[in-house]
């Protein structure tokens, strides 16, 4: 208990900087905190519905062969068994990008990497349906499996998707500037390859779904465990074939998503399909090795970076070539393709810059979008560039980041504007915290501190959804049986975005955070929202809350005026009272006074905001990233111990300044970053999905797949610094995901600072690095 007060206390001297908010700025524990730690919150997998049956999925051992045939008459004879089926029930692609769905929810004439779903079976319980699922034969052609996407790249002969020549799935070049003028030019050049590896989001509750089909009234109730139900709402549509007013979704809470529920999942289709065929309630609930066969985790890539720098160490231009393994399907890949290209114009001045990328098909299962999609992998690489380039030019890490930072005001030759950054504030305070000046190079062989940065986008505008305007819809319902009520379709993923709605609503209408009901989550009740991913929502929710509580605030001024006496325009409301900002303390009344007068001549009111990004001119085709109306930042340092005899990486301390404008509720915006630096270290030192040359996965479960316990956590000292983004809602902005990037190269820039070996592989294991320490022993 004592380290949960230290974190909610540290910021109580946060007055200096909250442009005199009361409810924004205020540590408030999440509103649905106490009935996940007393285990009253139920997720979906607690749901139970009368009647219901349980479904299974039978997944292929092989990771690329053509199914020659399905029986499944000895299956549906099983005492208990309801139903089976396979793709010919659900042959319509789905996919979250609209111009290439490529993916059914049971395979269709072919598999393309282990574990993929090929039949589905609904019985009166899980032991039922698992015996049901050995009872199927299915008859395979094993083909030859590519676990490599620069093997893949060659392979015109073995297509995993026969319209795509060389398995390229998506490619794209992009040029700003005269790179190759500005690298001839330079006063030194660096060239380096990276990889960066393939993991999973790891989140601890499995992906689970409960269809309901009522066959009197041909709707389907959808329960479902999903960051975007909007998105899942029409792709149930299209593959159904059913109008999306018979669907609904509705979204219990989520035990973490981090992107990998991004997708809909073939459990949605499943259950929805059976509970359709059978007219019972069906309940899919997946095991661990569900879970990874379905991976949508972090594309690997491999990375060749030349980067140029003037002779004062500016950078002049940056060329970046990007083999991404997609694995079998297209999921995020054209998204996180070119997030990738974007990612290496700030948070650095780069005046020219090549990008070169190719998202390849594998026989693995699909990559997707994970915390900080697109920009961790460049920033592993380029962090540490501008350590080695620091070196060669004589200046410390700390120096060669500061004159090249980005700040406020500042367009990128991609067209992509900052309009707020106190990245360089981020750099100061990290080093003073860390005392990294004094530390850097100075410590005994074996012990290293390293320095990195990172950024990401926040509120972004999102091609993939043209179709959809406005991007973000909220309605807040006032009357006096319930007080407060916002209705808005974004979905908390743990992130706590449902505490952080209600306080920006409990801000602008003057009253407190513990008095909004928040509606979220359900396709038939809440309103439009895009989808929980790249940072969005904090930025887009504020601007549509504050737009609707604006028009509530313009309904009750004029009642509140009249019952204190005063003009619409000396009005203010604030502690859940109306006053004169010139006699407070003489002309006040309640707020529920107000409301109540209100409703008695006009009946409840209720009043909608909405929020669509703008989008810049000069964007590149693909480069969507760049319409992000605002960016957060930040800077960490790691310090690290290795152990000389074992080669294990032992982090002691992440230091941490971010700039995430004014956080709205700063104790969340720590638990955010302390998140993010828990995923970054794990990939950094211990993750990685093990797929055999076959294609088979190795490693499917958290017995197997390596992942930092509390034990393995360093000491963590993170700092909000003093910020304010005009241009956000309530000043705030991104906290989530910008300070995933810098983890895994400060520790890797720690570990070169500890032992004189540069890494340019994830993960760092101890075997590489008790090799390198044979290898290259060097005192300090």
């Amino acid at each position: 208990m004592g380290k949960m007060y230290e974190v909610s206390n540290k910021y109580n001297n946060y007055k200096e900087y909250t442009r005199e908010f009361t409810e924004v700025g205020r540590n408030i524990p999440r509103l649905d905190g106490a009935a996940k730690v007393t285990g009253k919150q139920q997720y979906t997998d607690d749901l139970v519905l009368p009647r219901m049956v349980y479904g299974k999925i039978l997944r292929s051992p092989y990771a690329h062969a053509n199914i020659k045939s399905i029986d499944y008459s000895e299956a549906l004879r099983l005492d208990g068994v309801l139903g089976v089926i396979t793709g010919e029930d659900c042959p319509i692609p789905y996919g979250i990008v609209p111009h290439n769905c490529n993916e059914t929810a049971l395979a269709v004439g072919k598999v393309r990497n282990w574990g993929e779903s090929v039949a589905a079976v609904a019985a009166i319980d899980e032991v039922t349906a698992e015996k049901a699922l050995e009872l199927i034969k299915v008859e395979y052609e094993v083909l030859e499996a590519i676990v490599d996407p620069r093997e893949a790249l060659k392979r015109d002969d073995l297509r995993i998707h026969e319209d795509h020549p060389n398995n390229i799935a998506y490619e794209g070049v992009q040029v700003y500037g005269d790179p190759d003028k500005a690298l001839k030019e330079s006063s030194y050049v660096l060239e380096q390859e990276y990889y960066s590896s393939y993991v999973n989001h790891a989140f601890l509750e499995p992906q689970s779904a409960i269809a309901d089909f009522d066959k009197n009234t041909g709707k389907l109730h959808l329960y479902a465990t999903c960051q975007v139900p909007h998105y899942t709402h029409q792709q149930l549509s299209k593959v159904l074939e059913m109008p999306m007013n018979k669907i609904r979704i509705t979204v219990p809470l989520l035990g973490g998503g981090f992107g990998g529920k991004s997708v809909a999942s073939q459990a949605d289709f499943c259950s929805s399909i059976l509970s359709k065929k059978i007219g019972r309630p069906v309940k899919i609930t997946y095991e661990r090795s569900d879970v990874f066969a379905t991976s949508n985790g972090r594309h690997p890539c491999y990375m060749k970076f030349k980067m140029g720098f003037d002779k004062d160490g500016k950078i002049t231009a940056v060329d970046f070539n990007n083999i991404m393994d997609g694995g079998a399907y297209s999921g995020w890949g054209i998204v996180v393709l070119f997030y990738t290209a974007s990612m290496v114009h700030i948070p650095y001045k780069v005046p020219n810059v090549r990008f070169d990328g190719k998202r390849i098909y594998t026989n693995k299962p699909t990559c997707g979008a994970q915390r900080g999609l697109g920009g961790v992998q460049p920033r592993f690489a380029m962090e540490q560039m501008l350590d080695e380039a620091a070196a060669h030019f004589g200046m410390s890490p700390y120096e060669i980041r500061m004159l090249n930072a980005v700040e406020s005001g500042y367009t990128a030759k991609s067209m992509m504007y900052v309009p707020h950054s106190e990245y360089k504030k981020c750099l100061e305070k990290v080093v003073e915290m860390s005392d990294y000046k004094e530390k850097h190079g100075k410590l005994p062989y074996g012990k290293g501190i390293g320095l990195s940065g990172g950024y990401y986008i926040s509120g972004t505008s999102y091609t993939l959804y043209l179709s959809y305007k406005p991007h973000t819809v909220a309605t807040i319902k006032i009357d006096e049986e319930n007080g407060v009520t916002l209705f808005c379709g974004a979905t908390d993923i743990g992130q706590g975005v449902d505490t952080v709605m209600a306080q920006m609503t409990a801000e602008t209408l003057g009253v407190k955070t513990e008095d909004i009901h928040v509606v979220t989550r359900d396709t038939e009740l809440s309103t439009f929202d895009l989808g929980t991913f790249a940072s969005r929502l904090t930025f887009a929710t504020g601007w549509a809350i504050r737009q609707a509580a604006d028009k509530v605030n313009a309904e009750l001024f004029p009642v509140a005026a009249s019952m204190i006496s005063c003009r619409g325009d000396e009005v203010a409301v604030k502690d859940g009272m109306f006053y004169s900002i010139y006699e407070k303390k003489k002309k006040h009344v309640p707020w529920a006074d107000v409301v109540t007068m209100y409703i008695e001549s006009n009946g409840p009111l209720s009043c909608t905001g909405q929020f669509t990004p703008p989008r810049r001119k000069g964007i590149q085709q693909g480069g969507n990233i760049g319409h992000s109306p605002t960016f957060g930042f930040s800077a960490q340092i790691a310090e690290v111990d290795v152990d000389l005899e074992t080669g294990k990486v032992n982090v002691t301390k992440i230091t941490e300044a971010g700039d995430c404008g004014q956080p709205i509720n700063p104790m969340s915006c720590d638990g955010q970053v302390h998140g993010s630096i828990q995923m970054g270290l794990g990939q950094a030192l211990y993750e990685e999905m093990k797929v055999a040359a076959d294609g088979r996965m190795l490693n499917p479960s958290f017995h197997d797949y390596k992942l930092p316990t509390i034990s393995d956590m360093p000491k963590i000292e993170a700092s909000i610094v003093e910020s304010y983004d005009p241009s956000a809602p309530y000043g705030g902005k991104e906290s989530g995901e910008g300070p995933i990037q810098p983890t895994i190269p400060a520790i890797f820039n720690a570990v070169y600072d500890a032992i004189g070996v540069r890494f340019t592989e994830m993960p760092l294991t101890p075997e590489k690095v008790l090799n390198a320490i044979k290898t290259n022993k060097v005192g300090k």
